[in-house]
């Protein structure tokens, strides 16, 4: 049986960023249910880094994983992670005061943020309507992030610090004995570590059931996108509706525009199926605020956030059982925070004190610890 110092249960990027950061000074096993990482949500990302995104723990989180994507480890990436994305929230009739507030909650963190007019949003996204935009929160220093290239930058990192990748193993037993866990895969292999560390997105809590512990509520949200061609004319800016009745999004990608309903409706850990009806809402939703004039859609697809009750991660120890860690709960923000995060997790794991640089940002180990949860 093999054995390690940690074992990591998923294969997203949050697994394989922990299992990184874990793999400097121990010896980590990582198991993956598919017979390929980053199949479910990391694969089907949206790929930002948008410092106004989440909330205020995840923006703490955020803006300390900067440093990392804007200047990747020349050992783990050859070519930038990221390029500059402009991003525009934008409020529609009545609702300035809810741009306001948006700024209010998000400049500590972002302090270059500013509120445009409705004259100001359209000089930036020339297809709004100029009955329909009443202001709009610009974010300069947004990126884009390769998301497929940050994955296996991590990836690749965890196996030259000498880490495992085990795929097609899904865990359906869980022992611990002696202080140490033995895990057993679905086709009977069984290995063995001192700490094991809870990495699995949406099956988080199928995983923690395995351990007998409570759940730490995780909650699967469907998210439909789709591609529709781009107009000509200057690329546009990725536009953000703050309205959260007809939420949406748009941004560009090469050709395309990537758009979303911004939906989050609840569903079971699977394969994530698009929402029609979500999709056909978004469709209205944006003619209304634009002249896109969209008539049909390429490529739908979706993906799944997952969250807990206050929608920011989870971090550190399991307070009931020995040995057992979680790292979950990453909604939409998981490439985002992956760097800080991963490093916080690493050192809580270790028993170390929460890095500086994260400290810094005004984030408590109590902000993202499960004992801040209510568990049944």
């Amino acid at each position: 049986m093999p054995q390690y110092d940690v074992l990591v249960i998923g294969g997203g990027i949050a697994g394989v960023s922990i299992a990184y950061e874990l793999a400097s000074s121990v010896k980590v096993g990582l198991l993956e249910m598919e017979s390929t990482l980053a199949y479910h949500t990391t694969g089907r990302s949206a790929a930002t880094w948008i410092g106004t995104y989440g909330s205020e723990p995840v923006r703490a989180l955020t803006r300390a994983s900067y440093p990392f994507l804007v200047n990747p480890p020349a050992d783990l990436y050859e070519s930038p992670l990221t390029k500059p994305l402009r991003v525009l929230h934008v409020g529609g009739p009545g609702q300035r005061s809810d741009v306001e507030a948006l700024y209010e909650e998000v400049v500590g963190l972002t302090p270059t943020a500013h509120i445009v007019d409705a004259a100001g949003a359209l000089e930036r996204c020339p297809v709004l309507r100029a009955d329909w935009v009443t202001a709009a929160l610009v974010e300069p220093g947004a990126l884009e992030v390769d998301v497929h290239a940050l994955h296996q930058g991590y990836r690749r990192g965890l196996r030259m610090r000498g880490g495992e990748v085990v795929v097609s193993a899904k865990v359906v037993g869980a022992e611990r004995s002696g202080g140490s866990w033995t895990l057993t895969t679905a086709s009977g292999e069984q290995h063995g570590a001192a700490q094991v560390v809870i990495a699995a997105g949406a099956w988080a809590d199928e995983v923690a059931a395995l351990f007998g512990v409570p759940p730490i509520g995780i909650e699967p949200r469907l998210r439909s996108a789709y591609m529709i061609a781009a107009p000509s004319g200057p690329e546009l800016p990725m536009t953000m509706s703050i309205d959260t009745e007809n939420a949406f999004y748009f941004k560009p990608d090469g050709a395309q525009l990537l758009c979303s309903p911004s939906d989050e409706t609840l569903v079971d850990p699977g394969d994530a199926k698009p929402d029609e009806l979500e999709i056909a809402r978004s469709i209205e939703a944006i003619n209304e605020a634009t002249t896109l004039g969209i008539r049909s859609i390429r490529t739908p697809w979706a993906g799944l956030r997952n969250f807990v009750a206050d929608h920011s991660l989870v971090i550190g120890d399991d307070p009931l059982t020995e040995g057992l860690h979680w790292f979950a709960g990453q909604g939409g923000y998981g490439i985002q925070t992956a760097p800080a995060a991963a490093r916080l997790g690493a050192a809580l794991l270790r028993g170390e004190p929460m890095p500086d640089d994260i400290a810094a940002t005004g984030l408590t180990v109590a902000d993202v610890h499960p004992s801040r949860l209510v568990r049944a």
